[in-house]
């Protein structure tokens, strides 16, 4: 299963490079020879540096050059492009598609509903639960296939 890494932005100059808003939090998916699918094809990371600050840079923003792709011509056909890459293994991360759907319960057993989605955030991605109640996914201290254990501040769930 390929998961989801990033998007192609926009063409950035007339070499061939793409601004990628990276979703993953592993920067080395953009580092030289990295493999990455697209539509119907694979892309190589030829090179990649974060898009220089200024106004409306963001953090997560790259300008990437894939191997093959020399022009703005060429470059172009990629805007929009959803970029995936094979999981990596290791660590102890959560998968937003394997916690779509979990049980959310304090470190108390209180049972707070499942989760609908993951919303992107700064500070901390948001579990966003069927109640409305929206979680910092930092406050996550346990997982297991089907629950989230969360401890919380005081008054958290309280709409």
């Amino acid at each position: 299963m390929l998961l989801e890494v990033g998007y192609v932005g926009r063409p950035h100059g007339l070499r061939g490079e793409v601004v990628v808003r990276l979703v993953s939090n592993v920067e080395d998916r953009l580092a030289p020879g990295a493999t990455l699918h697209a539509r119907d094809g694979t892309l190589v990371v030829e090179t990649a540096r974060p898009l220089a600050s200024g106004r409306g840079a963001q953090l997560s923003q790259w300008v990437v050059r894939f191997a093959g792709i020399s022009s703005r011509e060429g470059a172009e056909p990629l805007t929009g492009a959803s970029l995936l890459a094979e999981p990596k293994a290791g660590g102890e991360a959560l998968w937003v598609h394997e916690i779509i759907g979990s049980e959310v319960v304090g470190v108390d057993g209180q049972r707070h509903g499942l989760v609908l989605s993951v919303e992107a955030n700064p500070a901390s991605d948001l579990l966003v639960l069927g109640s409305g109640a929206l979680v910092p996914l930092r406050f996550v201290v346990a997982s297991e296939p089907g629950r989230l254990t969360v401890d919380v501040p005081a008054g958290l769930f309280e709409l």
